[in-house]
């Protein structure tokens, strides 16, 4: 008896180095994960594939027809004996013909492959494509006929017959690893689908009823062995559905459990903190800062805990919104923790909102408001005096409002009344670290997570489906447009002499630059750095065509420390040029940026710790050394940095990209366009969905294995309306116990901490 769970040996056979590569190299080792593992295209068995423009080196699939089959003998040059060898001449569906050469050293051994290629035999082949003597061939040709092909001995065993009979209108193709080929797949799949014993069905019958869904069993048989296109769609829709729901179920639960906790109302008071900050503001609100405000003061006054996303474009004004909502608690006897991911980023929070705060941020203190607060800072790096001081005033509860690193998570850190945790850059920190920060808290706190990424609705929904979604698109008055062009050096390498004039140029207008570069050094890649580099479809580095730079060679990327020296020899000579990256100590960063946003240094050289939060009203260009390295919304966040104080800003984008290149096509996206949300889908479509999401954050590289957060819109929305109705009638999912151990099971793997990407 088989099932889902057996061995996937019991249909690949006893372990060899075909089953070995199946089981350790493509992770299938139950017969579940065999049929779970979909092809990623299909060839149409009754027309030859189209191959009109062939090129050397190609790796070709195709089907193909034996125009002429000869058997040749030969003199093996090593040996000096007679040798064999069949020529066949291989017809496509447009195009050249292609030579195949089949070698044998036993004439037995040739004669069957010769009666394997007979004149007018079709089937499916594979090999690369290459020119020998002005004649197309296909080197190393590997092939399955379409027909009743017999081993020496005459007979066909289970698994061929059960594979020849599947043979529809379309012949899947898999994704593979060496030493293994589509039909070996496709022969072990065949013959699971005709003895497996049950197919197990998730989704309850009146739910496939509703969404006209394909049962379980027909669906499996319908993506491995389709009749037509329509066919594969149907299955296709059906898995995604499946794991659609399983998503959204999951997240549908966790905000109910969510939403009959308890927690604490922190209503805030009149004339209190809050409105004395809004009488100072020296700035008026935008409306979406009003409104998002009105909304979270509301969810802040229930007696139950706000979980809340802000998400919002570079420079929509965030900080403040949040800033508001914890003067909101602190207003009601609370404290407010705002947790940032890096140390730079945390500084400059504690620095803004002290400066936002003027004396009401001096609570306690000589010359401070009567009725203020202090913000304390908690760095990993602060001396024992500075961190004992800061620990007092959080336990004690003087401190009304907290700024940290991961510091903040660390056990003996106390907090008197912990009531908003604000979560800055959510997508840095996994779920247990913003586990450990609400844990401090004496009842369930509010929880708010930000994002400057924006983020496309589905991704919200599947996502981010257990928080409530709020989004400033509106930019406050006195931001400047950002002009953004990409210099391309590997064509016109004299452009980035253009470059170095224009950051002079700003200079002396009074200005200051920022060149952003992707490593610190040329050795060792640092955390903060990126090495953004183009995979092919195996997952291996792609070199740039023409002598662009090597992606597996480090050193051939711009770095913080080299670059310095050769800008303050060289074009900006006589400029006050200064590094800024993560080997600096805490103290040399947070010199380095108190004098840069005094205006004492002309030219910020960073890394990418300057990414997010980093505010400096006089900095109006950045130049981004080696850009494809970077991904689309990470330089959309870089050029943010710039044009934040009424002046325009230029953001020069430096590349030794082709036109036509992956990395090349993601700059002239950004280049084309400052919508964040627009750039945001650009980035889904063009990268691996999880690593754009986070996935690596909870160590997988994706958890979504057939849903596509863009492409299947409309099935996301139907199935998350599925699993609220579902839960409506069953909340524990009694009826569906399948479907209910599938949510369980989900709900307990590493695939939620990458849905709650917080």
């Amino acid at each position: 008896m088989i099932s889902l769970d057996s061995p996937v040996t019991t249909v690949l056979g006893s372990r060899g180095k075909k089953t070995d590569a199946v089981v350790d190299k493509l992770g299938l080792r139950t017969v579940g994960d065999l049929l779970d593992h979909f092809p990623r295209r299909y060839l149409k068995t009754a027309e030859l594939t189209d191959v009109s423009e062939v090129e050397e080196g190609q790796q070709l699939v195709v089907v193909g027809e034996i125009l002429s089959s000869t058997l040749r003998t030969y003199t093996d040059r090593r040996t000096g004996r007679t040798a064999y060898r069949v020529e066949t001449m291989l017809r496509t569906g447009g195009g050249p013909s292609l030579q195949m050469t089949f070698f044998a050293k036993r004439r037995q051994v040739a004669e069957f492959f010769a009666d394997q290629v007979p004149e007018g035999q079709r089937g499916l082949f594979t090999g690369q494509a290459k020119v020998f003597k002005n004649q197309w061939q296909l080197t190393n040709p590997r092939m399955m006929v379409f027909g009743a092909v017999q081993g020496p001995d005459g007979e066909l065993d289970e698994a061929t017959r059960a594979t020849l009979a599947s043979l529809r209108g379309l012949y899947p193709i898999y994704p593979l690893t060496k030493g293994v080929e589509s039909w070996d797949l496709q022969r072990a799949i065949s013959f699971a689908r005709t003895v497996l014993d049950e197919v197990p069905e998730l989704v309850p019958e009146e739910v496939r009823r509703e969404h006209d869904l394909l049962d379980a069993r027909t669906a499996y048989d319908w993506i491995h062995a389709p009749e037509d296109h329509g066919e594969v769609r149907r299955a296709q829709r059906r898995f995604r559905f499946e794991e659609a729901l399983v998503t959204q179920l999951v997240l549908a639960r966790r905000r109910r459990a969510l939403a009959v906790l308890g927690a604490q109302a922190r209503p805030g008071r009149a004339g209190g903190l809050l409105d004395a900050f809004d009488e100072r503001l020296p700035f008026e609100l935008t409306r979406g800062q009003r409104e998002i405000g009105e909304q979270l003061e509301a969810e802040l006054a229930r007696p139950h805990p706000m979980n809340r996303l802000l998400q919002g474009e570079v420079g929509s004004g965030k900080t403040v919104v949040a800033l508001r909502a914890m003067l909101r608690v602190v207003d009601s006897g609370g404290q407010a923790a705002l947790l940032a991911p890096t140390e730079v980023l945390a500084q400059q929070h504690h620095r803004s909102i002290t400066g936002l705060l003027g004396d009401l941020a001096a609570g306690g203190m000589l010359g401070g408001a009567a009725d203020g607060t202090t913000v304390a800072l908690l760095t990993g790096s602060m001396t024992k005096a500075q961190r004992r001081e800061a620990l007092l005033g959080i336990a004690s509860g003087e401190a009304g409002i907290v700024v940290g690193t991961h510091a903040l998570l660390e056990e003996h850190v106390s907090f008197a009344d912990l009531g908003l945790v604000v979560v800055d850059e959510q997508h840095r920190f996994g779920v247990e670290q913003r586990a450990a920060l609400t844990d401090k808290a004496g009842s369930p706190p509010h929880v708010l997570v930000m994002t400057a990424t924006p983020i496309p609705r589905t991704v919200a929904m599947t996502v981010f489906g257990d928080l409530e979604t709020s989004t400033l698109a509106e930019l406050p008055a006195g931001r400047a447009p950002i002009q953004t062009n990409v210099v391309p050096v590997a064509e016109q390498p004299h452009w980035i002499d253009r470059a170095w004039e224009r950051v002079r140029e700003e200079v002396g207008k009074g200005h200051q630059v920022y060149v952003v570069c992707p490593r610190i050094t040329g050795d060792v890649q640092e955390q903060g750095e990126t090495d953004q580099v183009d995979l092919d479809d195996e997952g291996n580095p792609t070199s740039p065509p023409r002598g662009g730079p090597d992606p597996a060679r480090p050193e051939s990327l711009t770095a913080v420390e080299e670059l310095v020296e050769e800008l303050r020899e060289g074009p900006l000579a006589g400029l006050r040029v200064e590094p800024l990256h993560g080997r600096l100590t805490p103290d040399d960063k947070d010199r380095t940026m108190r004098t840069f946003a005094a205006g004492e240094i002309d030219v910020l050289v960073s890394t990418t710790v300057i990414e997010v939060g980093v505010d400096v009203a006089n900095a109006t260009m950045m130049v981004v050394m080696d850009a494809e390295r970077f991904g689309v919304s990470q330089l959309h966040q870089l050029r943010g940095r710039v044009g934040r104080g009424g002046l325009p800003g230029l953001c020069l984008l430096v590349t030794r990209s082709w036109p036509g290149s992956p990395g090349r096509t993601r700059l002239d996206a950004v280049a084309g366009s400052t919508d964040g949300f627009e750039l945001s889908r650009v980035d889904l479509e063009q990268r691996r969905e999880g690593d754009v999401l986070g996935a690596s954050q909870s160590g997988y590289r994706s958890s979504l294995q057939t849903l596509r957060v863009l492409r299947d819109e409309e099935t996301i929305v139907a199935a998350r309306g599925a699993a609220a109705a579902l839960l409506d009638r069953d909340p524990e999912l009694a009826g569906a116990p399948l479907l209910a151990e599938a949510v369980a099971r989900m709900d307990r793997s590493g695939q939620s901490g990458f849905m709650e990407k917080s």
